[in-house]
């Protein structure tokens, strides 16, 4: 458990700064784009139902991770007032053989459901996991996944985040 908290610790990050959603933007640079106005729940919750719609996008036998999106802070903006939500879990195909065909169908499936993709292919690990990065900028989110084929079991690592949310006035930003 310490190893897999403590590999999820230091790859959290690079995915991170990986999605940081920069084509979300309207003018192209690398601020974040505003989310909006929510409570740190309701924002926990959309995110939540935005990682559903993507698992529904898999159609492959398989089941996803039970993990609860957590809160960060918006780099250069005030933490008791501005968050962003991420949310990672895996998806286990129920046989290693379809890995590779979740992994096509996000592909596939993403850029018809809002989704631009961004960035994909092989990264520089010693596994050469391919990794696809894309942004959806009606929803102020990005996603990344990493074909972990290697893995024990074989999966599919996603993590969701949003752009910078504003909690409403007189709240203050939970943390979770």
């Amino acid at each position: 458990m310490k190893t897999r908290l403590s590999a999820f610790a230091l790859a959290l990050p690079f995915a991170l700064t990986t999605v940081t959603g920069c084509s979300m933007t309207d003018n192209n640079s690398d601020e974040i784009p505003s989310a909006g106005t929510s409570t740190s729940r309701d924002a926990s919750d959309a995110m939540e139902k935005l990682s559903s719609t993507i698992y529904d996008l898999i159609d492959v036998k398989g089941k996803g991770s039970d993990s609860r999106p957590g809160v960060l802070d918006c780099s250069g903006k005030d933490t008791k007032t501005y968050f962003r939500i991420f949310h990672p879990w895996s998806f286990y195909p129920a046989s290693a053989s379809d890995l590779s065909d979740a992994m096509e169908r996000l592909k596939t499936e993403l850029p018809k459901n809002g989704w631009k993709i961004v960035e994909y292919g092989p990264d520089t690990s010693k596994n050469k996991n391919i990794n696809l990065t894309a942004d959806n900028d009606t929803k102020k989110a990005s996603i990344n996944i990493v074909q972990m084929a290697k893995n024990d079991p074989p999966k599919l690592s996603l993590t969701v985040i949003s752009g910078c949310y504003r909690v409403p006035d007189g709240q203050e930003v939970e943390r979770f």
